[in-house]
């Protein structure tokens, strides 16, 4: 039997308590053919090319003699929960999570095979526009909600940092990001550091103190990555192949024609073409040479910038004291899959 539907009874257990939706919107995966081998992807609900990889079925095409099932997350901390039970063998995730995950005590076995984007003004701290807030500053004696453990809790904690207040200095409350909705819409909250789609809905009647570009441009960059188990690079290498040249592709349309890039991404945000492509506008994607050039994730046995930013953003929560300790940036480059770069996604 397959080593990949070993885990069937605990994905299950484990998918079914962490995700928030299972297979939504269209070009959902079915549970497929017993006989073949199934590769569960955790996904998150924000604009860009992973969501055209689930829309337009590009694994499902790739990939024939495997079932492929796509599970829906809100976060960065309950994807890597569903690594660490073993649940899911592909993961759509930030890169603050992955640094937590690299690290002590979690010591996630996956690594990262793609940059899906960088982010940039799709993910900002709002305040509400009722709150008097009209700086970082400001936010002293506030409640603040994130999700913990996410890149804007990382770019929270750096814009805290930048502003010179600490997490002491404010309530920080945990929240995923259609929870932050609602506490927003009762006025239990006053500010926010989240992604899109939920972002859009706080800026209706809040005012952006600074989003994740600027947070970038003081050298502090969050990315969303892709990341893969070590069981199934080892196990069935074609596979993360066959993935990897995917999300290549969605990359290259998201650039070329953002329209058609709209299309696929509305019906899985639950949102209007028109809508997507003003928010997809918000992104940094990297075409396929970016991503795989020296700056980024490097090529085959030469794993690149990403390991320096991986590094300081583990060493950065080691300073905030959200972990014990940081992996060496040797260790880190261990976990950069580079190989079949940049051939592979040709």
């Amino acid at each position: 039997m397959p080593h990949l539907r070993r885990r069937a009874a605990l994905a299950s257990i484990v998918i079914g308590t962490l995700a928030l939706s299972a297979c939504g919107g269209a070009g959902a995966a079915s549970s497929g053919e017993s006989s073949k081998p199934t590769i569960t992807v955790a996904y998150q609900k924000f604009p860009g090319g992973d969501l055209i990889v689930k829309h337009d079925q590009l694994l499902e095409k790739a990939l024939p003699d495997y079932n492929i099932e796509w599970k829906a997350f809100d976060s960065g901390a309950s994807v890597n929960t569903a690594f660490v039970a073993g649940a899911v063998d592909i993961g759509a995730i930030g890169s603050s999570p992955v640094a937590r995950g690299l690290s002590e005590p979690l010591n996630i076995p996956y690594k990262v095979a793609y940059i899906l984007d960088v982010s940039g003004a799709n993910e900002a701290l709002v305040a509400r526009n009722d709150s008097g807030i009209t700086s970082i500053e400001g936010l002293r004696g506030h409640r603040v909600a994130t999700p913990f453990a996410s890149t804007s809790h990382y770019s929270l904690l750096a814009a805290l940092e930048s502003a010179g207040l600490s997490d002491k200095d404010v309530t920080l409350v945990d929240l995923q990001p259609a929870d932050i909705v609602a506490a927003w819409q009762r006025g239990d909250i006053d500010a926010a550091y989240v992604w899109l789609p939920t972002l859009d809905d706080l800026k209706k009647d809040g005012t952006v103190l600074i989003d994740s570009a600027k947070i970038a441009s003081e050298g502090k960059p969050t990315l969303n990555l892709g990341v893969v188990s070590d069981d199934l690079i080892a196990e069935h290498p074609d596979v993360v192949t066959a993935w990897r040249k995917a999300e290549a592709d969605a990359a290259r349309q998201i650039k070329a024609d953002p329209d058609k890039s709209a299309e696929s991404i509305a019906p899985e945000l639950n949102l209007t073409p028109e809508e997507t492509k003003k928010q997809l506008a918000q992104g940094i994607y990297l075409t396929p040479e970016e991503a795989a050039s020296p700056t980024w994730l490097g090529t085959d046995g030469t794993p690149g910038g990403l390991a320096d930013n991986l590094h300081d953003a583990a060493q950065f929560l080691v300073d905030q004291k959200k972990i014990p300790k940081a992996p060496s940036r040797e260790e880190i480059a261990k976990s950069i899959y580079t190989k079949g770069l940049p051939d592979g996604i040709k």
